[in-house]
């Protein structure tokens, strides 16, 4: 064997033993990330999970017959970010709106880790959302969170209105699937992000709609991979405006 193939072969040899440590390691953030769930050992008239997040033990009430009353893994995967990375993100006392908030899982744990929330999502998830985060959040927070109607693309000046709504985070989990409305999910964005916004947001990669929003989305931000999760196909990004985006060398850890 010439220096050429052996050199080959070695390379080769690094990138596959990388490859196989980076599954494992994904593994194990997963394996973690999914012990924060538990299932009520008792049945009850109402199904709920469990969740252990930022200290507290934070049960959400669930409706199978709609998408956006079900607690997606995405959502797990950005509540243990937030926890992890307190320090780097700290959210105290910061202005956060969570889009698409579902049950409500994401907004409760920045709340408890500090943040002045918002959670939104369509009307006829709110009545679920807002019994979530009352119910794991009351005296249990610096600030109470308020939940509140957006639908995406739609009444975005009247509603939260360019000169008086400033957040210092956007959160999305989970929010681009297969439904028509992925141009108006765009306009929200762009809506609600300032110069000095920051986006979190967890997205499963499912269709090709996935990668072609986040392509449209990147003409409007810069976008930073903060963890990949292969085994979920689930990606953690950060974006900012373009042109805004800093360095912030941030990743889960098990």
């Amino acid at each position: 064997m010439d220096l050429t193939s052996s050199q080959h072969l070695q390379n080769e040899q690094i990138r596959e033993l990388e490859r196989r440590e980076g599954e494992e390691e994904d593994e194990q953030i997963v394996a973690e990330i999914m012990r924060r769930r538990f299932i009520p050992a008792l049945i009850t008239h109402k199904a709920w999970e469990g969740f252990h997040f930022a200290g507290h033990e934070i049960r959400i009430t669930e409706a199978t017959d709609c998408y956006g009353a079900v607690v997606w893994p995405s959502a797990l995967i950005l509540c243990y970010f937030l926890e992890t990375n307190s320090k780097q993100y700290n959210l105290v006392d910061k202005n956060v709106i969570e889009i698409g908030a579902g049950t409500g899982l994401v907004s409760i744990v920045a709340s408890l880790l500090g943040a002045l929330v918002t959670a939104t999502d369509l009307p006829e998830l709110l009545g679920n959302l807002q019994h979530n985060v009352f119910q794991n959040t009351k005296l249990k927070c610096k600030h109470q969170p308020r939940v509140k109607e957006l639908s995406w693309g739609i009444d975005l000046e009247e509603n939260f209105p360019r000169s008086s709504c400033h957040f210092d985070y956007i959160m999305a989990a989970d929010v681009v699937y297969h439904h028509p409305f992925l141009d108006e999910l765009l306009l929200t964005f762009d809506h609600l992000c300032k110069n000095d916004t920051v986006i979190l947001w967890a997205m499963k990669f499912r269709l090709d709609k996935e990668n072609r929003f986040v392509d449209k989305f990147q003409t409007l931000f810069d976008l930073e991979v903060v963890s990949n999760f292969p085994s979920l196909n689930i990606t953690l990004y950060k974006a900012v405006r373009k042109g805004r985006m800093k360095a912030t060398p941030s990743k889960l850890t098990g």
